[in-house]
């Protein structure tokens, strides 16, 4: 698929609480976004060490390993909604309970490598998926946690949501902005 044929989603293909993602993601080619993205994590991912990825800024605050975990869980998700959405599912998907997932993940008995491989899997993995998404594909509809979106912009939410996670572990885990 090439830049012109994706472009940017329009408003009104997500919520306002989506729109932060959204907006976080330069361009109109969400799939160099996605495959830049991965290259960019991989390498920022591979540089934190065993103490830091434990690390906590505050009492009950998610560490290190837990922000990444919930980034892959949601990454995910989001994923399955693209899929569902750019086959015609018609039933609304539920939301999930970020937090319930973030415990329910028991990230801190992983390591930070694991992880790292198990988010690049995931991403080559979505890199393809919406590879394969033909033109009309991207304008397609469903509805999840009560709310609609397309897929285009689901694509978006992916990559604004990592960024979101990683700009947050550099400046308050990592004290870098």
């Amino acid at each position: 698929m090439n830049e012109l044929t994706v472009g940017r989603p329009k408003r009104e293909e997500y919520t306002l609480y989506h729109g932060p993602f959204v907006d976080r993601v330069e361009g109109s080619d969400v799939i160099a976004s996605l495959r830049e993205q991965l290259d960019e994590l991989l390498g920022f991912l591979g540089h934190l060490d065993p103490a830091t990825a434990d690390y906590r800024y505050a009492e009950g605050k998610w560490s290190v390993k837990e922000v990444i975990g919930h980034v892959i869980d949601t990454e995910r998700v989001f994923a399955y909604r693209a899929l569902a959405f750019a086959r015609g599912e018609r039933t609304p998907l539920p939301g999930f309970e970020q937090d319930e997932y973030v415990r329910g993940g028991d990230f801190s008995h992983r390591s930070m490598q694991s992880l790292t491989n198990e988010f690049e899997h995931l991403r080559l993995s979505n890199v393809s998926l919406f590879s394969s998404f033909t033109e009309d594909t991207w304008d397609r509809f469903g509805t999840a946690d009560g709310s609609a979106l397309s897929v285009r912009a689901i694509a978006y939410v992916v990559v604004g949501h990592a960024a979101h996670h990683i700009s947050v572990i550099r400046e308050r885990y990592l004290g870098t902005a």
